[in-house]
């Protein structure tokens, strides 16, 4: 399965936040930007598309950034996925041909799988995995 950077980008941001999640504080996008090691310009572009979907909260000013808009146990990987990527998770519609009909009852099975995998993986879940770094001196 390939992956587009924008969609990684997106994934890791969101657990960035995710891992910052108390219902309130902000974390500013250079923040973001530096913990994930992602450009500030395109990490705001994505963060702009979580927030259109309703994933992700922002606020403006000196002390402004970004916060999820629900508690991360609240939010599924599918969620991030469709509001960075929604083509990734669409499923050919043509079943042209003798051997057409076949071929689309397996790609909508594996997509119901995909769905559902994604689905059950939250924000907190891969918070907790992703845990704390850790610093060598």
């Amino acid at each position: 399965m390939k992956v587009s950077q924008k969609l990684e980008y997106a994934c890791r941001a969101a657990v960035c936040l995710a891992r910052h999640y108390d219902g309130a504080t902000v974390v500013k996008l250079e923040d973001i930007a530096q913990q994930e090691d992602i450009s500030p310009s395109f990490l705001v572009q994505i963060l702009n598309e979580l927030k259109r979907f309703g994933l992700v909260d922002s606020k403006r000013g000196k002390a402004g950034g970004y916060l999820l808009s629900h508690p991360p146990s609240k939010v599924s990987l599918r969620e991030v996925v469709q509001a960075a990527e929604p083509g990734l998770l669409a499923t050919p519609d043509n079943s042209s041909g003798a051997s057409g009909p076949a071929v689309n009852d397996i790609w909508h099975g594996l997509s119901k799988i995909v769905h559902e995998r994604l689905g059950s993986i939250t924000l907190e879940s891969m918070a907790s995995e992703a845990g704390e770094p850790m610093y060598f001196i």
